[in-house]
């Protein structure tokens, strides 16, 4: 059960992060007016625009898309799997904890959406991080 978990927090967070970071990095301009997307726009009430942030954002989250994607490739290297996790969960603890403290800056609904959405990446991030429980034989088996 845990290696199809891990499959497919692995693969939420690789394609999510791949987004953020294809967008942040090769559309900063866009990424900064129009994040995150679907009529949104989140960055423009955090400070001003600056393409060198844009395209470090950008970079950390490709970054992440690669770090998924080679824990996915190896799900069953728990090692792997719990390492990726506790990068993720370090990221996403700390950008949680500071968007949190950002609140104020938002109309209600995206004041929810940001807390709801980055407390995501932190619960899935933990899930990489738990590790897999090793079944214990029964003595019918033996």
């Amino acid at each position: 059960m845990k290696p199809l978990l891990d499959r497919i927090t692995l693969t939420f967070i690789g394609l999510t992060s791949a987004y953020v970071g294809v967008y942040a990095y090769f559309f900063p301009d866009a990424w900064y007016a129009n994040f995150p997307g679907f009529g949104l726009r989140w960055l423009p009430r955090l400070g001003p625009y600056n393409e060198h942030l844009a395209a470090d954002v950008g970079a950390v989250h490709l970054a992440f898309a690669v770090v998924s994607l080679i824990a996915l490739a190896q799900v069953r290297n728990q090692a792997l799997v719990r390492l990726a996790g506790a990068v993720l969960l370090t990221f996403n603890v700390l950008h949680l904890v500071y968007h949190l403290r950002m609140l104020h800056v938002y109309e209600p609904r995206d004041q929810v959406l940001n807390a709801v959405l980055l407390s995501l990446g932190v619960v899935l991030s933990a899930v990489l991080v738990i590790p897999s429980r090793n079944r214990v034989p029964s003595p019918a088996a033996a």
